[in-house]
């Protein structure tokens, strides 16, 4: 059993006014765990989808995908899925994983109510 290694989180406000004021000197790696129907209905510019019941099929190539050394901010629906993700990252090496505190759920309810809920 692999040991438990506490996940950073960031609130969707945090999230929301990071991804306003992007900081060219800190590069960040935006990743979306949901499936591909849950990322049709509602999506974030620059997040990349990694749908975590694909697992098998890309997580062999993750240091391909993003940098462990890069900050790494991990994105679902409610903030189950990504905290999953967010532990792996970190048992996989990541050394600056966040986990989006609520999800795509509360961003569209705190900061921008264009993006569809379901």
């Amino acid at each position: 059993m692999t040991s438990y290694i506490p996940v950073a989180e960031i609130t969707v406000k945090q999230l929301g006014e990071q991804l306003r004021q992007p900081n060219a000197s800190a590069p960040v790696q935006l990743v979306d765990v949901r499936e591909p129907e849950e990322w049709a209905i509602a999506r974030l510019d620059g997040f990349i989808n990694l749908p975590l019941s694909q697992f098998p099929t890309w997580s062999e190539q993750i240091h391909v995908h993003l940098d462990p050394q890069v900050e790494t901010i991990v994105l679902c629906h409610h903030g189950i899925r990504s905290a999953q993700l967010c532990q792996w990252l970190l048992h996989q090496g990541f050394s600056q994983v966040k986990n989006v505190r609520g999800g795509i759920d509360a961003y569209a309810d705190y900061v921008d109510r264009s993006i569809p809920r379901y």
